[in-house]
């Protein structure tokens, strides 16, 4: 009873990661891939086969594989995530209108760029072409 009840709630938390993580896809302020290793952990507690599945998504995969055999981050995706960091803290600021809330968001935004652009870089492997 305890297992099943366990590996249902690992199963609804590991669906809803997906889901913010798709959703972080489009809103730049909502982070994908954190939500796609915390969905990724769930699933392979929960449900291997679903684990299976995430890690082998075309769109999903390789940023998950990456990180659990590299610890590290497509070049690409880090390059397109810091922009939308900047993009994202510096509308904020913008549009906050007390001092102290752009200093503390402008300090938000140094120290999350600063850690993120310390993880490690990987090169973009190059997808496997058929021939017809």
């Amino acid at each position: 009873m305890q297992e099943s009840i366990k590996r249902i709630l690992l199963l609804c938390v590991g669906w809803l990661c997906v889901l913010l993580g798709v959703i972080g896809i489009f809103l730049p302020l909502l982070p994908t891939t954190p939500f796609l290793l915390l969905a990724s952990a769930c699933f392979m507690r929960g449900s291997p086969r679903i684990a299976n599945w995430l890690h082998n998504h075309p769109t999903f995969g390789p940023v998950i594989n990456n990180w659990n055999e590299h610890r590290a981050i497509d070049k690409k995706i880090k390059r397109r995530a810091t922009f939308f960091i900047v993009l994202s803290f510096s509308l904020s600021i913008a549009i906050v209108p007390e001092l102290w809330h752009k200093v503390m968001l402008a300090s938000m935004c140094a120290a999350l760029l600063f850690w993120f652009n310390r993880l490690r870089e990987i090169e973009p492997v190059a997808r496997a072409t058929e021939n017809t």
